[in-house]
């Protein structure tokens, strides 16, 4: 990553518990970072200062534990670095940005996994990559002046509700597996449901 370029992190969905974070602590500290945190009964803070700019981190308090919550921006290269790490090696979730000269690098971050890799330049928008399949522009034009696309709307529709009963399941029955299982199957057909509709 260049110096220069600029790292969004948006829709995280990383868990913890205590001692987890106090090791983040430490492996900051190891790295050089100056920093301080603080708690309260909802949010344990912590502010890491990367040159002039402060970067603060912010853990929301749940049942499990804690979840990192917000967004955050990233000009420092290595904070970068150990933050997707992190949602590596914690298979998170996430919208990453890469902001570099005129160009936009978006990855989506599922189970630590990235699916989707699109770069936008000006007013053009390239798929890099998809995990899974990927409909090209001729698939969607004919999909579009035929029935065949109503139909697939319609198909996909019933099989996210569909999906989303069986998540409501596995979160009653507490099947990480199901739900994991659930929650990629959705997020694929969201992607897909997104193409046909545009």
């Amino acid at each position: 990553m260049n110096k220069n370029d600029e790292v969004e992190y948006c829709n995280l969905e990383l868990r913890f518990d205590r001692h987890h974070i106090q090791e983040l602590i430490k492996d900051l500290i190891k790295d050089g970072y100056s920093l301080y945190w603080s708690e309260n009964e909802e949010l344990f803070l912590i502010s890491v200062r990367t040159g002039r700019k402060l970067v603060k981190l912010r853990f929301q308090r749940i049942k499990e534990g804690y979840k990192l919550v917000g967004d955050y921006m990233i000009r420092d290269a290595r904070l970068s670095e150990w933050m997707e790490k992190l949602i590596g090696d914690m298979r998170g979730h996430a919208v990453v940005k890469r902001f570099r000269d005129r160009q936009i690098i978006i990855e989506n971050i599922l189970f630590g996994e990235v699916i989707r890799l699109v770069e936008i330049s000006g007013y053009q928008q390239r798929v890099l990559y998809q995990k899974g399949p990927l409909l090209t522009d001729q698939e969607l034009s004919k999909l579009f002046y035929s029935g065949e696309g109503e139909e697939r709307i319609r198909r996909c529709r019933i099989e996210v509700d569909e999906q989303l009963d069986r998540l409501n399941e596995a979160l009653r029955s507490k099947d990480k597996r199901l739900e994991a299982d659930c929650r990629t199957k959705l997020t694929a057909l969201t992607w897909e449901l997104n193409l046909l509709e545009w």
